[in-house]
């Protein structure tokens, strides 16, 4: 009769000191991480005395006004740009998710022609890049030059995700998709209804790797829209934050009396920030199991 393994080292119960030792440690994680949140929220309420008396940051304020949010709602250009980026989010995330699921579907099935050479291509893109002028002249020749299709198309499938979804993909048990086939499920059945309800974790990591890129992405947009009425919330907060530059479209009578600077800037970023903070908690409980689901094969 063999004795009983040790458990590993990080399953045993850890002793009064390490447990301190942890929570200090997260006390201090907490508060670097929410010092910075807390001071830009802050100064976005306070008026211009408070920011003047204490350098430019406010820790919190005393008399606390929402005159720079009034101001930034008022001019409507942070409101349009508000729309446009959950708008180009929204679909981008869709549009992005169908193709890199059925791209990710398809190599992952062992018999189909030509997938090697497929995935080698995608996967020669997360080494190489074509630069910016090959990929203004690309988006130029489709003619989505100024239009928010040139925010989701060159950006459409990333291979780093599509490398996840396939790998994940291919650790499905192969009898669960004979047993599906046997039963006369083509492949589009067997995708929608036994390898999609399988992948939720997964699937929910993905779509909020794609969500966070088309609302944090500023770049596309400077590079391909012109228009500056059809700004996403990123170039708005970029032209506030990094050039203090005021609203476009705001009159004389409202650059009069607009808000500090400082407050009216803080609440862009407030403003950008706070959909992220609203969707993540919900998908936060998908990431352990969605990145290590499939690490193991069985």
């Amino acid at each position: 009769m063999t004795a009983p393994t040790a458990r590993p080292s990080w399953m045993e119960r850890p002793s009064l000191a390490g447990t301190i030792v942890k929570a200090v440690a997260i006390a201090v994680i907490l508060a670097l991480v929410l010092y910075p949140f807390l001071t830009v929220l802050a100064t976005s309420l306070s008026d211009q005395g408070e920011i003047s008396k204490s350098g430019g940051l406010v820790l919190w304020p005393s008399h606390p006004t929402l005159a720079a949010y009034r101001t930034i709602f008022a001019g409507g250009v942070v409101t349009r740009a508000l729309f446009v980026s959950i708008g180009v989010t929204v679909f981008g995330t869709a549009a992005s998710m169908l193709a890199t699921i059925a791209m990710a579907y398809g190599l992952s099935r062992r018999d189909m022609i030509g997938g090697r050479p497929i995935l080698l291509v995608a996967l020669f893109t997360m080494l190489f890049n074509a630069g910016i002028i090959p990929n203004f002249l690309v988006v130029k020749q489709l003619g989505l030059l100024n239009s928010y299709a040139s925010l989701v198309v060159p950006v459409l499938v990333s291979a780093f995700n599509l490398v996840v979804l396939r790998n994940f993909f291919m650790n499905i048990p192969q009898e669960l998709i004979d047993s599906a086939r046997i039963d006369g499920a083509g492949e589009l059945s067997i995708l929608i209804r036994l390898v999609l309800p399988l992948s939720k974790a997964v699937l929910a990591v993905v779509a909020l790797f794609y969500a966070v890129e088309y609302w944090n992405s500023f770049f596309h947009a400077l590079l391909y829209l012109s228009d500056t009425g059809k700004w996403p919330l990123s170039l708005v907060l970029r032209a506030y934050v990094l050039q203090s530059q005021p609203t476009a479209g705001s009159t004389d009578a409202m650059a009069n009396q607009l808000p500090p600077q400082e407050g009216i800037q803080m609440a862009v970023v407030i403003i950008a920030i706070v959909p992220i903070l609203l969707v993540y908690p919900f998908l936060q409980r998908y990431f352990t199991k969605g990145v290590l689901t499939g690490a193991v094969k069985g």
